[in-house]
């Protein structure tokens, strides 16, 4: 470390060794204790904390807490009634010669210091430089810093080239609302933050680098939620040239294996190859394309076996059943409660029986039911004695709400292994799905991703039908990263575009580089881009992914630190062609 006049050492690296050396030290006032007329003063600094003390205590009259001090004095052995195991430093302390503050801080404080994971978020980010001094609150960012350094050695051993995209780029239809940036010197147009590096990797392919990667920031204007950050996020983008599927989910699953065996503790990470879902799978068993396969419950179908009922709810209409095991005895109120969990999430509520000891039903439905139904149903659903057999109906979402009800049993029955990093990969994403509004196919990830079966899947498949070279890593039901082989020919491209009810131009219009590279002997290649923050949100297991960043936004986009979004004066608005109009006139 560099010594200077504030400091020759820092508080963590001083030890029993070091009793009877003078050492000059520097940090914060975490603490200032007077124990019947004797002070003790505890000063923190980023690699640890100790304790002063002093023969003349009315060297510490002047101190106040969080103020930052530079200290000379003569480590010493602590009394052993005193010693502090919590503490690296708990045997030792400073006898102080000298304490100069170098900055004084206010006596009344927002928050204490060392409770601020306790306090309201917004006074919290307000006052970040104070909540980060919070060592919790620092080991996160710390944490950080660790993670993005091993990725950092990791890509450059995978033979990957570490290289920057630009920030300011043009507006392109990827997905969510863009922000927008004026062009000064371009009157009436703008720039947009890039919501992913996605073309401009795609042409670093296209003009001869084998493999890239970048820690990159990405730009979306989407509401945030407690897995994801609004407006800005990270993540360890990826592209990789002459490659298929299989390539991309190889380095994907080594890159996540690596990084949760060094950075989870002693949480169990799956192990490699992480399990594959089809989407068409993942939805049928899990009722998500996220899917927390640490919950052991699946989804089964049961439209045939109601095909013919008289129970009239469940004729013509998609039925799913989800069975669970010994839990026929559990109160009327838990079932209740799961009742009431199935109002909540729009369902009239929610069907069930129970499996007695003779292997009859309890329960309203069973009485519409004939004995081959009855037997159906219990082959189909694997039934047994005491079991449970709960049933989702809907027209339109049954695969969705029945996810949610496995979740639900899942958090209530406490099914969910807390000590596991399950990973999956689920591939095989429809292309196309359909905009009921709109009366059109819209793409469903994004259009640059190749279809399984090229221009023929497109002209001879129906669209439904239709499989993308799509996939995305989940771990633990959130989703990791999405990537997928990409659409390197544009003759595919226009055809993959028309679909949609787009044609050429706008395809020149809106992706005119990449359309115009891949005339010039584009190579097949593919891609992902894990998420950062989620990652770290997962190794940290914060609850909030705004834990894993230093200085975010809140949930809302706004900055209370640096008051942003702010206004900005007439004359910028003018350098800037922008006129704000009244948003109460239409």
């Amino acid at each position: 470390m560099i010594k200077n006049k504030y400091r020759d050492c820092v508080l963590g690296e001083l030890r029993p060794k070091d009793i009877g050396k003078t050492v000059k030290i520097a940090g914060w006032i975490e603490n200032i204790r007077d124990h019947g007329g004797v002070i003790f003063v505890d000063v923190r600094d980023i690699s640890g904390t100790v304790q002063l003390v002093s023969n003349d205590d009315n060297m510490f009259l002047h101190l106040t807490r969080e103020s930052s001090v530079t200290v000379t004095g003569t480590v010493r052995k602590r009394d052993e009634d005193d010693f502090n195991p919590r503490l690296e430093t708990g045997e030792i302390e400073i006898l102080v010669e000298s304490i100069e503050v170098l900055g004084k801080s206010k006596n009344v404080l927002p928050f204490e210091v060392m409770t601020s994971k306790e306090v309201n978020e917004e006074v919290r980010l307000k006052y970040r430089y104070l909540d980060l001094r919070n060592p919790k609150v620092k080991q996160n960012i710390i944490f950080r810093n660790k993670v993005i350094s091993f990725l950092r050695d990791k890509m450059t051993n995978l033979g990957f080239l570490e290289l920057q995209t630009p920030i300011l780029t043009a507006s392109s239809p990827e997905g969510a609302r863009d922000f927008l940036v004026p062009a000064r010197r371009y009157h009436g147009k703008f720039y947009a933050l890039p919501q992913a590096p996605q073309q401009f990797k795609q042409l670093l392919m296209c003009s001869g680098f084998d493999k890239y990667f970048q820690i990159a920031p990405s730009f979306r204007d989407e509401d945030g939620r407690s897995d994801r950050l609004y407006g800005e996020f990270y993540q360890l983008d990826l592209e990789m040239a002459f490659v298929e599927e299989e390539d991309v989910l190889n380095v994907g699953e080594e890159i996540f294996y690596d990084t949760f065996i060094k950075f989870g503790g002693e949480k169990i990470t799956s192990p490699r190859p992480f399990r594959r879902l089809t989407y068409k799978e993942s939805i049928q068993k899990y009722g998500t394309d996220k899917p927390d396969l640490r919950n052991p419950l699946e989804i089964i179908d049961l439209t045939e076996e109601f095909e013919d009922t008289d129970f009239k709810p469940f004729r013509n209409i998609p039925v799913k059943g989800i069975t669970v095991e010994d839990i026929a005895s559990k109160s009327n109120s838990w079932f209740n409660d799961l009742v009431d969990y199935a109002k909540s999430i729009g369902m009239p509520g929610i069907g069930y029986f129970k499996v007695l000891e003779d292997m009859s039903f309890a329960g309203p439905i069973d009485k519409f039911l004939t004995d081959d139904e009855r037997k159906a149903l219990i082959d189909k659903a694997g039934l047994k004695p005491n079991s449970v057999l709960f049933f989702i109906a809907d027209r339109k979402n049954a695969p969705k709400l029945a996810g949610m009800i496995r979740d639900e049993l899942g958090r209530k029955l406490d099914l969910i292994d807390k000590d596991k990093f399950e990973f999956c990969i689920v591939k095989d994403f429809p292309m196309y799905d359909w905009n009921e509004e709109e009366e059109r196919y819209d793409f469903t990830h994004n259009p640059f991703t190749m279809p399984q079966g090229g221009i023929k899947a497109l002209e001879e498949k129906k669209e439904e039908d239709i499989v993308a070279y799509q996939f995305d890593f989940v771990c633990n039901g959130v989703e990791m990263a999405s990537g997928a082989i990409r659409n390197h020919d544009p003759e595919i491209m226009k055809k993959a575009f028309s679909i949609v009810g787009l044609g050429e131009e706008v395809i020149k219009e809106k992706f005119g580089a990449l359309y115009k590279a891949f005339h010039y002997g584009a190579p097949p290649h593919g891609g992902m881009g894990p998420g950062l923050d989620r990652m770290l949100m997962l190794l940290l297991d914060e609850e909030s992914i705004r834990e894993t960043v230093a200085f975010p936004l809140n949930a809302n986009g706004a900055d209370a630190l640096m008051n942003a979004p702010s206004v900005v004066d007439e004359m910028q608005l003018r350098e800037a062609h922008i006129k704000i109009r009244d948003k109460n006139k239409k």
